[in-house]
């Protein structure tokens, strides 16, 4: 099938390309570059240099390709920046996502909406959190893509689409960028081989569900091909791991035992977050194929080959 991908210059958004590429479809890479790189684009996907908040840009582009599907990962990721812009991250995260959704509907693809579970569950209740948990989310990001999955929802009972929601956990793994805010695995492993003090804000105690980048692609293939009636699925692994642990398992992998420094904690950041990801494996038969001792090592080598 013909298949455009928003985001497909960054982290996850590339290796979602990568799968589509080799089962066969072809494939349209949307990326304004702002934080995507050229260089994670497959050599056989096309790359449209283009920001998803371009209405007319858009609407050619689904008038020639005539996509089948839309996977939406193009999004202002950082919690940090959020807060710091918290107007630049709902252009882009909601109004960014009507665009996306309005371009869908024009061609009547089917749309693969990236979401997040932490950030939108915020101190949840029930941990591992499951999808009906109350949005309450503590940061600008958190309710941004909230604002948009309620486009998804709206769109699907205005216009009867089947549009897809995925929650991700905590995502790592290969080519995730260590240096900016996001993304505490890379963070750590580029601070730990260049022989730098790793960092931790707060007690280390804070939990979070790292989720590897291969087991979420496996959920976009899985979401594309679903046929059922439910909305937003969490991808995650539901088991917490706090601070101090990763980083100890980020040092047995990298052969390093430097002390940490602790920092003060940052606003918005959550004690503890997980998610419950049985509905995924009941509706999509996805479960988490790979554990945190398994793809440490696996992201470690494809940042230092």
């Amino acid at each position: 099938m013909n298949a455009i991908v928003t985001g497909g210059a960054g982290f996850i958004g590339s290796h979602v390309a990568d799968a589509l590429i080799a089962r066969g479809d072809n494939v349209w890479v949307v990326d304004s570059l702002a934080t995507g790189r050229r260089e994670r684009v497959p050599d056989r996907a096309t790359l449209v240099e283009l920001d998803i908040r371009n209405r007319d840009g858009l609407r050619a582009l689904v008038e020639e390709v005539r996509p089948q599907a839309i996977l939406h990962l193009a999004a202002q990721a950082d919690v940090r920046v959020s807060v710091d812009d918290p107007a630049h991250d709902a252009d882009v995260n909601v109004r960014g996502t009507i665009e996306v959704l309005e371009a869908a509907r024009l061609c009547r693809a089917r749309m693969i909406f990236s979401s997040t579970g932490g950030a939108l569950y915020g101190e949840a209740r029930r941990v591992p959190s499951p999808e009906d948990e109350p949005a309450l989310a503590m940061s600008p990001y958190g309710i941004s893509k909230l604002g948009g999955e309620s486009y998804v929802g709206l769109y699907n009972r205005l216009y009867g689409t089947d549009h897809v929601i995925l929650r991700y956990g905590n995502v790592y793994g290969p080519r995730q960028d260590p240096h900016g805010e996001a993304g505490v695995v890379a963070i750590f492993f580029g601070r730990l081989t260049a022989g730098e003090t790793p960092l931790i804000f707060g007690d280390g105690l804070q939990t979070r569900d790292y989720v590897y980048v291969g087991d979420v692609v496996d959920a976009n293939l899985r979401a594309l091909a679903y046929t059922g009636r439910e909305l937003a699925f969490n991808i995650g692994t539901g088991v917490e791991t706090n601070v101090l642990d990763l980083l100890a398992a980020a040092q047995r992998a990298a052969g390093t035992a430097l002390e940490p420094e602790h920092r003060p904690p940052r606003i918005g950041e959550l004690a503890r977050s997980a998610l419950d990801a049985s509905l995924a494996d009941r509706e999509l038969g996805w479960r988490p194929a790979t554990a945190l001792d398994q793809g440490l090592p696996e992201t470690l080598a494809a940042l230092h080959p």
